[in-house]
């Protein structure tokens, strides 16, 4: 049996998507949770095989609650189910360690089996996002995507709100080194301010709730 937790802030949604669940005779719905609070109380106590995890949530985004899902069970594995399709979310939600990528508007047939295949290890996508990627191969090349991994954590701290001084002192490293990877970051990104970062880490949900 394995077991799932199911995190939306939509009642309604959550009882349709555990319905479905609790059709088939090997998928157990052991918990179900409406924000980011109780997420992680219940991943902690039920170490789920996996959580089935909606990106809007009344406590911020949770393409942060990803990565603080997995520091909690790390064996527990997490497919997004979204209504929002976009390349960037996707994208974000893979790198911070998603199995899964689910939208809201594809069959119910296709829940259950992204959970299937990411329980037995895979990758899964469904269909739409599948064709998108194949309709537009391009969308994969989101410019933050271009950014080294130290260009990316300058660039969410900038886009945070912190000053370069601030920047150096988080990451351990020169505020001379900083002002290098921000103008970097700042020509691949094509961005001319810290609002305009703000403005595209705000847009992939990039930014923790307290940004």
């Amino acid at each position: 049996m394995y077991s799932i937790v199911l995190v939306d802030d939509h009642a309604i949604v959550r009882e349709g998507f555990k319905r479905l669940i609790d059709m088939e005779p090997d998928l157990d719905v052991v918990a179900e949770c409406r924000n980011a609070d109780d997420a992680v109380e219940a991943v902690g106590q039920w170490h789920p095989h996996l959580v089935a995890l909606d990106l809007s949530l009344p406590d911020g985004s949770g393409l942060p609650l990803i990565e603080h899902l997995l520091s909690v069970s790390s064996e527990t594995r997490i497919v997004v189910l979204s209504m929002h399709d976009g390349e960037p979310y996707v994208s974000e939600a893979l790198r911070r360690g998603a199995s899964g990528y689910v939208t809201k508007g594809v069959a119910p047939e296709e829940l259950v089996a992204g959970l299937r295949a990411v329980m037995h290890g895979e990758c899964f996508l469904s269909s739409d996002v599948r064709q998108r990627r194949a309709d537009r191969p391009d969308v994969a090349l989101d410019p933050i995507n271009r950014l080294t991994t130290r260009e990316r954590e300058v660039f969410l701290l900038l886009a945070s709100g912190r000053t370069p001084k601030q920047v150096a002192a988080e990451l351990g490293i020169g505020q001379k080194t900083v002002y290098i990877h921000r103008a970097s970051l700042m020509g691949k990104l094509g961005a001319g301010s810290e609002l305009d970062l703000y403005r595209m880490a705000s847009e992939r949900g990039l930014l923790s709730p307290d940004s």
